[in-house]
């Protein structure tokens, strides 16, 4: 085991430069975000953001996902970095931060998810101690290596700012949410995360990630695209998420009975 037990083993496995697959978790419901490790996913995104996750059922959700064998990923409401702070003193691996637009951006978040001196998050982390197996003093000491800050990258400000952004003290890697960055990118014109404006992005934004010798990470609606995206050299790349695969398999059973 990492160091940092399971809290640790996903900060390991990015930067050893293995490819996960992480299931996507919206419905607010920490027994399907179980389900999906227990099927063989990576790691749980937990969803404040779109999803139905709540301070309360990230916390459990956290809890599950750990039952199952797999660390947890949560992503924050836009701007909620004390949230943040509270998803990594419970043993959340990672957070994904939307709409990080700036470095100035990035600096905050930093300043929640790590410990002086890289950051100013307080200190409390109530179940994260005992999760990595280790005592207090070497929890902080770990701490900053073992929890990763992944700012999202979804707009023109954005990608301007990226090198900057990857630059920044305690930022790991990048998370793409292209939808957004589609939207950005046609100045309004529609939700195209296909489109050829959002591959270019996607090439330069893994190429600069490479350079600043940290990760590149996205949301992707299936396996086939996953796969693709984790072969250009994305790390972390979602496939499908909870709620598009129950509705998925009970449009297959249905078809099947009827």
């Amino acid at each position: 085991m990492a160091e940092g037990g399971l809290i640790g083993v996903l900060a390991l496995r990015l930067r050893a430069g293995d490819r996960l697959v992480a299931a996507w978790c919206t419905a607010g419901d920490p027994s399907l975000a179980e389900a999906l490790i227990r099927a063989g996913y990576d790691t749980a995104v937990l969803d404040m953001q779109h999803g139905a996750f709540t301070v309360e059922t990230a916390i459990r959700g956290i809890a599950q996902v750990a039952l199952a064998g797999a660390p947890a990923i949560v992503r924050v409401p836009v701007g909620d970095f004390a949230t943040a702070s509270r998803m990594l003193d419970a043993g959340a691996a990672g957070v994904i931060a939307p709409m990080i637009n700036s470095v100035a951006d990035a600096e905050t978040f930093v300043s929640f998810a790590k410990y002086p001196p890289a950051g100013g998050r307080s200190w409390g982390p109530h179940r994260a101690v005992p999760m990595t197996g280790l005592d207090p003093a070497g929890y902080f000491k770990a701490a900053n290596a073992i929890h990763l800050a992944i700012p999202m990258i979804e707009t023109r400000a954005a990608l301007d700012a990226l090198d900057g952004i990857l630059a920044v003290p305690g930022v790991d890697g990048v998370f793409v949410g292209p939808a957004d960055l589609s939207v950005a990118l046609s100045n309004g014109g529609g939700v195209d995360p296909t489109s050829r404006e959002v591959d270019a992005a996607l090439r330069h934004i893994v190429t600069r990630a490479e350079a600043a010798g940290k990760f590149a990470s996205l949301f992707c609606a299936d396996g086939a695209l996953a796969k693709a995206m984790l072969a250009r050299g994305f790390r972390l790349c979602s496939a499908s998420t909870d709620l598009m695969l129950l509705r998925q398999a009970a449009g297959q059973e249905l078809g099947a009975a009827r």
